[in-house]
């Protein structure tokens, strides 16, 4: 697996995306390093390698995409923006793309997917690269990973239509949330921090997620 790149997935391609998420407005030196270093053509199907690097969602199977550059740095950035975090709660693993980006970043990650075979791929994606702070389980992603809570952050990269209240509970002190909230078609990027007052939300930007579905229990 070669996860250095060549052609359109060579550095000078990656240079690009790099400037391009600059002029969008990302300004988080370590988010920008993460998404400069993480092969992103890894985590998409061979045909579409030649695609990672632009500033694009992609399919990756299922009905569920890999995010666009911009959103996953966006998302990392507010994340990250009180400062280095512990242990982090990924609600929907996917392609494990986001993951990578963050594992660099944080002391541990516990990631949920409810979708085996692509639980199995990122798993499998994420060691061959050299992830090893993080956990992966399937799982319906709005019940979060109670055994392993609270978390000091907590990323979702699909929409439900509220937070869900399982999520805020695994929330710690002080703690961030970011999660895309809405209908099927649009929704509105919160981050949520969690204060000695409750939970105050923040409305960072309108974005696109597939919906995240809830299995019964």
């Amino acid at each position: 697996m070669d996860v250095h790149g060549i052609g359109m997935t060579s550095r000078r391609t990656r240079d690009r995306l790099i400037q391009r998420l600059r002029e969008e407005g990302i300004r988080d030196e370590r988010v920008l390093e993460a998404i400069l270093h993480v092969p992103r053509h890894v985590f998409v199907d061979e045909a579409l390698a030649s695609r990672a690097y632009e500033d694009t969602a992609l399919p990756i199977g299922h009905g569920q995409t890999i995010s666009q550059p911009y959103i996953v740095a966006l998302m990392t950035q507010a994340l990250l923006a009180g400062g280095r975090l512990k242990k982090v709660l990924e609600v929907g693993t996917g392609s494990g793309y986001q993951t990578a980006v963050l594992a660099g970043m944080v002391d541990e990650i516990y990631s949920v997917e409810r979708i085996e075979p692509l639980m199995k791929l990122a798993r499998k994606r994420l060691r061959e690269i050299g992830c090893r702070n993080v956990h992966i389980k399937l799982s319906d992603g709005s019940w979060g990973w109670k055994e392993h809570a609270p978390y000091d952050g907590i990323i979702v990269t699909a929409a439900p239509a509220a937070v869900p209240p399982a999520l805020l509970e695994q929330l710690a002190p002080g703690g961030r949330l970011v999660i895309p909230v809405g209908g099927p078609t649009m929704q509105e990027l919160l981050l949520v921090q969690q204060t000695d007052k409750g939970p105050v939300q923040e409305r960072l930007e309108l974005v696109n997620f597939v919906p995240l579905v809830r299995d019964s229990l």
